[in-house]
């Protein structure tokens, strides 16, 4: 299986250090996030890896160069003109994805310990285009899910606004945890184009489609702030 990892944002919530470097290599307990998620899928038996890359992408090439790219097949998906968002980043990629297998998108800037030999297992089962793992933890936006676990809307839990495929019979709320198994049927499903973020196309997809969500108790940290490394730093060695 191939894994598309996200990679090209600009890491705002990370600065300073996103000023000068991309926050794919922002480093926890010495070991740049890049790395440690590739190693992490490798130890799934993953060795074939698309990394999109925008905001200093440069020293991303450089940095998988002098590590012989880990020992993985990796393709680079160069966004340099235009930073696409998830979506868009996913379309973009499409020339190293759509080759009739199912495949993996995770993003760079979480730490997690999901079993994806689960998650795949999970997402060839039930036999959907996209299966998202989620989790029940704090998180300022929500998707729900009805009893089979399908996709039927979403929660700002701060504001309250909801987008609903229909109306809200006590659904689960769940967070998204970044990591989601795809079948390359989405690309022919998805109407966006240019820039813009995976998640809406889903939430316009749950419309028609069952998009179903694999619930996970692991661990999982979002280093997307300072704050968030130190935390990362206590459970990833």
């Amino acid at each position: 299986m191939k894994a598309l990892i996200f990679a090209a944002g600009k890491g705002t919530r990370l600065k300073p250090f996103t000023d000068h470097h991309p926050k794919a290599l922002a480093q926890v307990n010495g070991v740049p996030l890049l790395e440690r998620n590739i190693n992490y899928l490798k130890s799934f038996g993953i060795k074939d890896f698309v990394i999109n890359i925008h905001h200093f992408g440069n020293q991303i090439i450089e940095f998988l160069n002098k590590n012989s790219n880990f020992g993985c097949n990796i393709e680079i998906s160069d966004e340099t003109n235009e930073l696409l968002e998830t979506g868009g980043g996913l379309i973009f990629a499409r020339k190293f994805l759509d080759h009739g297998e199912d495949f993996l998108i995770m993003n760079a800037d979480i730490l997690t310990e999901i079993n994806i030999n689960a998650l795949v297992e999970y997402h060839k089962k039930i036999k959907d285009f996209a299966t998202l793992a989620v989790s029940d933890r704090d998180s300022s936006r929500k998707l729900l899910f009805n009893d089979d676990l399908v996709l039927r809307g979403w929660l700002n839990v701060q504001s309250g606004e909801q987008r609903l495929a229909e109306f809200n019979k006590g659904f689960k709320a769940l967070a998204f945890s970044g990591v989601h198994c795809i079948n390359p049927a989405i690309f022919e499903k998805i109407k966006r184009t240019g820039k813009f973020s995976v998640m809406e196309e889903y939430l316009d997809l749950m419309q028609t489609e069952h998009i179903h969500g694999f619930v996970h108790d692991s661990i999982l940290i979002d280093v997307g702030r300072p704050e968030s490394v130190i935390e990362a730093e206590k459970h990833f060695k």
